[in-house]
């Protein structure tokens, strides 16, 4: 997810100040005589300190001594406050290509600027994060670092709730085989197929996951949009692979009822599992949790449990 970082922590206070009416050679003088530590605008305030108006120091600097101020202002030059976020910000400047931004309250009242060193850096960070996420890799944040570089105790405390979520679904899981112990033993051959339906909906469960890790902080769609598309893939991968499997089911095992539970378990944990791949890491990173620790454990086991009872559900239904 983006930083949510904002303006006030780049604000620099110390800037030359000016009136409208003033001779830019009384301004230069007052910059020579205050050193204001950002030298990149001249930002004109009237008798309440609101901003008038700024101009590059490289345009006052231009003007005759005895030229007015105002000649060189631009009165809608874009400004910001001080919990606008650092990302927009940078934006801002890059759309109206200026080097630095004022920075005013809620009454328009002057408290500084965020100077171009700011903003380049701030573009800098935006531009890697992007890289990392187009090439698949989770954001440089200090929670994600901190979770391959903590000591190896702090690592087992953050990580170990999660495994034991999934031991206690694979307990879970094997409850749900043995509430099905006379169907398997009537048919043995529906237990062959668990270990691939669960391994189908697994992996198609991980693909939605690393689509969701890349394309969650790319897109501006809401997610009930990104839902439906990825519940629609789920839905027409579990159809290709459940057709795919009937035949040869029908053919090895002489049942069409279970060529049909085995085609229609596949479809059903298909669409599931494509949706949990993307719901989960996109409510842990919602939640303020890390996805990275998370949704791989709490997805499987998860996809394990309905996965075995859809098709044992299926198997019932179809009368074996």
């Amino acid at each position: 997810m983006k930083h949510h970082e904002t303006v006030g922590g780049h604000l620099v206070a110390s800037v030359l100040r000016a009136r409208p009416e003033e001779h830019a050679g009384d301004v230069l003088a007052r910059l020579a005589a205050e050193k204001p530590a950002s030298l990149e605008l001249v930002l004109a305030t009237d008798a309440h300190g609101r901003l008038l108006g700024a101009a590059p120091l490289a345009r006052v600097l231009a003007l005759e001594s005895t030229d007015r101020v105002d000649k060189a202002l631009e009165r809608d030059f874009p400004r910001v406050r001080p919990n606008t976020d650092q990302e927009r910000a940078a934006s801002l400047a890059l759309h109206h290509r200026v080097d630095a931004l004022p920075v005013v309250d809620a009454e328009g009242c002057v408290l500084g600027v965020m100077p171009s060193q700011a903003i380049m850096q701030v573009l800098r960070r935006e531009h890697v994060e992007d890289l990392h996420v187009l090439a698949g890799i989770q954001r440089e944040t200090s929670q994600a670092r901190h979770a391959i570089e903590d000591p190896p105790m702090r690592r087992l405390r953050h990580r170990l709730p999660w495994l034991l979520v999934g031991l206690g679904g694979a307990a879970f899981a094997t409850a749900t085989m043995a509430g099905f112990e006379a169907t398997l033993r009537a048919h043995v051959a529906v237990a062959f197929f668990v270990p691939a339906i669960v391994y189908l909906a697994d992996a198609i469960g991980t693909q939605s996951e690393a689509v969701a890790v890349r394309g969650l902080s790319l897109t501006r769609s809401g997610i009930g949009h990104l839902l439906a598309g990825e519940l629609r893939t789920g839905m027409s991968i579990g159809a290709v692979l459940g057709l795919i499997s009937f035949l040869p089911v029908w053919f090895f095992f002489g049942s069409l009822r279970l060529a049909g539970a085995v085609s229609v378990a596949v479809f059903a944990a298909g669409a599931m599992a494509a949706a949990l791949g993307l719901l989960l890491p996109w409510w842990l990173a919602r939640t303020g949790r890390d996805p990275a620790l998370g949704s791989g454990p709490l997805a499987t086991v998860i996809q394990d449990i309905l996965s075995l009872l859809v098709y044992l559900a299926v198997v019932r239904a179809f009368g074996l």
